[in-house]
């Protein structure tokens, strides 16, 4: 019988501080890529369905949603987390620039720091593992960096690797640099739109959004974006029942978002977005939103700091999923 090879990725006692992640293969945004996203996840921002509204706001072709532009990175650094548990946490997510529909996208994943859990009994042992991710297009230009927190477990019989770095501090990111990427856009056509815009918001003004979205498409999802993480794909893997690929849940928190503030011109970044709980397909979710905080324009509009809790449908009551706090451009 020939011999094989067993094709995988890293478990975490073989990370090492430092060691980068390139090999996923680049991605070019398309048309139908983008028509496939938005039917699994939803997504209303307007300048993303109304290309003559794009147009005049923006002077360039069709842009490329977010929502898809963070799950295909996200996707592209799964090389260093096929392995992977859970994901803890994503901060410090910052656009440089907004894609638009036709570009490539290419990205570098750096493992950052490393801490291995308390073991406990009758569970195999995992560890944190802290990836600094950074995207570029075809010309090299800075598209996204942002860093996430996988669990991993230890490779079979391996012995305790002693990693105990500092995971790192939250930090919110400098409302300033998220202006970059919109500072030469012209947002009049916006205003002209009903409904709330900058000028109508304040802190502590929140939505509840009425329904809720069921998680369908899943794996498709998985595949589209290129995560290769086996608990999305490999029932086994995750215990009995698939997990929902974190991007999911987020792109799902973004279409309730879009709904109850249906003006959001873009995503800026994101402060930082916490999983509290798994999410399985065919769970239903919702979403209550609240603005956090507002930074100004000079020229009208501006950034507004929103903070999104989305939650599962559970008897007796509704359980936590998602903590997300993305910085959203209002007119």
């Amino acid at each position: 019988m020939t011999s094989s090879t067993t094709v995988r990725g890293p478990y975490f006692d073989e990370l090492v501080v430092g060691t980068t992640f390139a090999s996923a293969p680049a991605v070019t945004l398309t048309e139908g890529m983008q028509a496939v996203h938005h039917s699994i996840v939803g997504n209303r921002i307007r300048l993303l369905l109304d290309h003559e509204l794009a147009r005049r706001v923006t002077g360039r072709r069709p842009l490329a949603s977010p929502g898809l532009v963070w799950d295909i990175s996200i996707g592209q650094s799964t090389a260093a987390t096929q392995f992977v548990r859970a994901n803890l946490f994503y901060r410090g997510l910052w656009f440089h620039r907004v894609p638009e529909v036709g570009d490539t996208l290419h990205t570098t994943t750096r493992v950052e720091a490393l801490k291995q859990n308390s073991v406990k009994p009758q569970r195999p042992p995992t560890g944190m593992a802290v990836l600094q991710i950074s995207t570029i297009d075809q010309a090299g230009r800075r598209v996204l960096d942002y860093r996430r927190c996988a669990m991993l477990p230890l490779g079979p019989g391996s012995a305790p690797t002693g990693h105990q770095d500092p995971l790192g501090a939250a930090g919110d990111l400098a409302l300033e640099e998220l202006l970059v990427p919109s500072a030469d856009w012209d947002l009049s056509p916006i205003r002209e739109l009903p409904g709330k815009h900058f000028a109508d918001l304040a802190p502590g003004m929140a939505w509840e959004v009425d329904g809720m979205d069921v998680v369908t498409g899943a794996p498709d999802l998985a595949r589209l974006t290129g995560n290769i993480a086996k608990v999305h794909h490999d029932q086994r893997a995750a215990g009995g029942r698939r997990l929902v690929y974190g991007g999911h849940t987020i792109g799902l928190a973004l279409h309730h978002l879009t709904r109850a503030l249906p003006n959001v011109v873009t995503v800026a970044g994101w402060h930082g977005c916490d999983h509290h709980g798994p999410v399985h397909e065919g769970d239903s979710l919702r979403s209550v939103v609240e603005v956090e905080s507002l930074h100004p324009l000079e020229g009208g509009g501006g950034l507004a700091s929103l903070k999104v809790s989305t939650f599962a449908a559970a008897d007796p009551e509704d359980r936590a999923v998602l903590a997300y706090r993305p910085v959203v451009v209002f007119a």
